[in-house]
């Protein structure tokens, strides 16, 4: 499905974070719609290396982009030479996806230069060539702020989502001196869908709950989980607001969700019902402090700037992702 009159026919797209989630979404978007654009992908793909918490420190995984036919450049955000090496583009338009985006890594040294630094590279690369810009913001520049929650009253409460506030901070900067450009920042809140399984522990509870379940295993919740509520929002959403931001009517940051938001449990039971299985739920305590029990995006801005209307209600999108959670579950125990 086409979410605009753009034609990206011929033009120049960087998706950084390509081989990522939500990034690698996106190219396979414009691979299908626009056959003659000339996609590159930039990502760091995975190493070894861990974060102090147990976690890769990068999630970019080669299988997200089997059948993808476009440009792949294996790059590090935070290497001058790589970085320089996408300044011979010209592009038209910038997705950028790429970060460090553990909310539970608190190297902050790390995740400021990873986020923020490379942040004014990619702000300086759209100007020159007057590229749209898209960016990845976050809905944890929030923290536990109460819904809903609207862009403007952030109060992050972790490196990650500090960092990503202070993208923000720098790309209203950049739209106020440069009125010309197209500069829009997303704030994702609870983001499920295909190609999300290799970001492991952080891959949301869709996946989680639907192979706990597969395999046999009744799903774990916390204590409560009637109670705790996210917005969750499907990847078919997500792709329409990048490219509707393309097309803003104004430059600006915006919140990707639905806001309507739903509890654990709920995923729990929708996986449940259409998995066919009964059972039940095990529950134990929430190992977490400070764990922030309800969001729900304000999208009012995002409606009259961006003409984003989100399509998918949690039901109809579990049910749309159920054939992918189920193949990748027959990989893995393979």
């Amino acid at each position: 499905m086409k979410y605009n009159d753009i034609d990206f026919n011929n033009k120049k797209i960087l998706i950084t974070g390509g081989a990522g989630f939500i990034g690698s979404n996106l190219a396979f978007y414009f691979q299908e719609h626009f056959p003659l654009a000339h996609i590159v992908v930039f990502d760091i793909f995975r190493s070894e290396k861990m974060f102090s918490n147990g976690n890769l420190q990068s999630f970019g995984h080669y299988k997200n982009l089997i059948g993808f036919k476009g440009d792949i450049i294996c790059g590090d955000l935070n290497s001058a030479s790589d970085m320089a090496g996408l300044q011979n583009y010209n592009f038209d338009y910038i997705f950028h996806q790429a970060a460090i985006s553990d909310t539970r890594v608190y190297d902050q040294e790390i995740i400021m230069q990873t986020n923020v630094n490379s942040f004014y590279i990619i702000l300086e690369m759209a100007k020159k060539s007057n590229a749209s810009l898209v960016y990845a913001s976050s809905a944890a520049t929030y923290g536990s702020m109460p819904s809903p929650q609207t862009v403007g009253k952030e109060n992050p409460e972790n490196p990650y989502g500090f960092s990503k506030y202070a993208m923000d901070q720098i790309a209203y900067r950049y739209m106020r001196e440069n009125p010309d450009m197209n500069i829009v920042g997303l704030k994702y809140f609870n983001v499920y869908g295909a190609r999300e399984f290799f970001k492991d522990k952080t891959s949301s509870t869709v996946i989680q709950f639907g192979h706990q379940i597969l395999a046999g295993k009744t799903p774990r919740l916390f204590e409560g989980s009637d109670e705790i509520v996210r917005d969750f929002v499907y990847i078919k959403d997500v792709l329409q607001a990048n490219i509707k931001a393309c097309a803003s009517k104004k430059s600006g940051v915006y919140n990707v969700g639905t806001s309507k938001p739903r509890s654990f449990q709920d995923i729990a039971d929708i996986l449940q019902k259409e998995l066919g299985t009964d059972y039940g739920t095990e529950y134990f305590p929430n190992p977490f402090t400070g764990y922030q029990m309800h969001t729900q995006a304000n999208i009012s801005t995002s409606t009259t700037f961006l003409d984003y209307k989100p399509e998918w209600e949690l039901e109809e999108g579990i049910k749309d992702y159920l054939s992918e959670i189920e193949r990748m579950y027959e990989e893995e125990v393979k």
